[in-house]
């Protein structure tokens, strides 16, 4: 008596018994997902993609272009001289120079103090380290709005206005909270025996931070870095702030003042500058990001 059964077995088409042949609903079923997640990453591409794409035509296009033609149309002259107007005439380089000079200062500071920091709070043992982690946390929730005016008044009681001071300062207080939160959870995948090893071969604790610690977290240690950095190099209020002369404009900050004779926005120019910071950070991001994804990934599993 022959019995229905779910497959069929393979010595009823080739000859080889044996085999159980899958459905061909089940092959139907998962060639359509395919097709699904190929669309689907294929709709999420274009939404990536094109507004780079129509920034960057923009970027080509003259002030009569813009304002007589429709937004989404092509150049009718490819103005490539607007990159040289946004970079010598709109002070895009002095902007990038005076953002790096702040920027990078307060990453280094970031860097160290909060490495220092976790390392203290997940490997050395000491009482009260949870209420300091604690402590460390709720600066996280203080809005940075709140401190503009104190520190502004204490920035210009000491002489510190009119300099990239209250930028490197300011920066290294803000982003230190979430930077020590990631490293204390990246060291606290580390394993314990490592360090007791070290200790009991006479290693203190500055050796094993530095040749034990922080060669294992470098992964955590740049994602920590590439996270701050993209917060710091697009803020645009604190730089607005503290920032009260020409000369000392960031990037963000000078972006907004980009305008020609009579207080004309000109679009070309603006949108050539606004292309060397995008295309800047995607640029680092882009080579950077396989050691970031493993830095996001250190600190998930415990051993």
């Amino acid at each position: 008596m022959a019995v229905d059964t779910p497959f069929k077995t393979a010595a009823a088409t080739d000859g080889r018994p044996g085999r159980a042949v899958r459905p061909l609903r089940r092959r139907t079923t998962r060639g359509r997902s395919r097709w699904w997640a190929r669309a689907v990453v294929a709709v999420l591409l274009v939404v990536e993609i094109y507004p780079l794409v129509w920034m960057f035509l923009t970027s080509l296009k003259s002030n009569s272009d813009y304002l007589d033609h429709s937004t989404w149309s092509l150049p009718t002259h490819w103005e490539w001289g607007n990159y040289g107007e946004a970079w010598t005439t709109g002070n895009i380089g002095l902007y990038v120079q005076n953002s790096l000079l702040a920027v990078l200062p307060a990453l280094a500071l970031i860097l160290l103090l909060g490495s220092a920091a976790g390392f203290a709070l997940q490997i050395m043992v000491w009482k009260g380290r949870s209420l300091t982690l604690l402590i460390f946390l709720a600066g996280m929730m203080v809005p940075a709005q709140m401190i503009l005016l104190p520190l502004f008044t204490v920035y210009f009681q000491t002489g510190l206005s009119g300099t990239l001071w209250p930028l490197v300062l300011t920066y290294t207080g803000t982003g230190l909270p979430l930077a020590v939160f990631m490293m204390a959870t990246y060291y606290k995948s580390l394993p314990r025996e490592l360090f007791e090893a070290a200790t009991i071969d006479g290693a203190g604790i500055l050796r094993s931070f530095w040749t034990i610690s922080l060669p294992m977290v470098r992964n955590a240690v740049l994602t920590v870095g590439l996270v701050q950095f993209f917060f710091l190099w697009n803020d645009l209020l604190i730089a607005l702030t503290f920032t009260n002369s020409q000369d000392l404009r960031t990037v963000q900050v000078g972006l907004l003042n980009f305008t020609g004779d009579f207080g004309a926005t000109q679009y070309g120019p603006l949108f050539a500058a606004i292309c060397i910071n995008v295309f800047g950070t995607l640029v680092i991001y882009l080579f950077l990001n396989q050691k970031v994804m493993k830095g996001l990934t250190s600190g998930a599993v415990k051993g």
